[in-house]
């Protein structure tokens, strides 16, 4: 009984030491995973999972309430909840933070196999805006004039190059026509802070 009873201790003992190794490589390869995480990974999961809107707060100090409906290789694209004013496209770059509900904050978090649609993943901002560009597509562009300032511009995107882009303006829902362009601008994509397009247009590209 002696011996019965110290193989058995040895046994217990032995399948505490190897659950506790095994917790402890778990956290060590959660945390590994966590440190690798990126931010376009937690927007497509909010995009896919969330259960309420969330308020998307961008470089300008312009903030929002939406709910995300496109997550692109560099940008979001999402709808608004107030007003329905429309579709409002945000390159990654310029989100200066995202409020969400405590559920979605911790469900994004979580790992998943779900990388989203992969068409999104490969279609960059640039590629969006030349897609609105093609359709003679009326926007918004918030721009981003430092100090806290705000510039809102509308117009039709007449180009869009590699990193900037070239703006007729004209009045907000007026057909791009020469003689309505008050003038042109150049735009770098780095000074974009948000597009917004009205919501009968659809989400470009995707």
């Amino acid at each position: 009984m002696r011996w019965e009873r110290f193989f058995d201790d040895l046994e217990d003992q032995l399948a505490a030491e190897w659950e506790a190794e095994r917790a402890v490589l778990e956290s060590e390869a959660e945390r590994v995973r966590v440190a690798r995480e990126d931010l376009r990974t937690r927007l497509v999961a909010i995009a896919r999972d969330a259960e309420a809107p969330v308020v998307l707060e961008l470089a300008d100090g312009f903030a929002v309430e939406v709910e995300l409906a496109t997550v692109g290789a560099d940008w979001v694209a999402a709808s608004e909840r107030v007003g329905a004013r429309g579709l409002v496209l945000a390159p990654i770059a310029a989100i200066r933070g995202l409020r969400v509900s405590r559920g979605d904050l911790r469900r994004s978090a979580r790992p998943s196999s779900d990388r989203g649609d992969l068409l999104a993943e490969r279609v960059t901002f640039a590629l969006a805006l030349r897609d609105l560009s093609r359709r003679r597509v009326g926007v918004a562009i918030g721009v981003d004039a430092g100090a806290g300032r705000t510039r809102v511009l509308a117009g039709t995107l007449d180009r869009v190059a590699a990193d900037h882009v070239d703006l007729a303006e004209h009045d907000a829902g007026a057909p791009r026509r020469e003689a309505e362009v008050r003038g042109y601008r150049l735009l770098p994509l780095s000074a974009i802070a948000w597009v917004r397009i009205e919501a009968a247009v659809g989400v470009p590209v995707i």
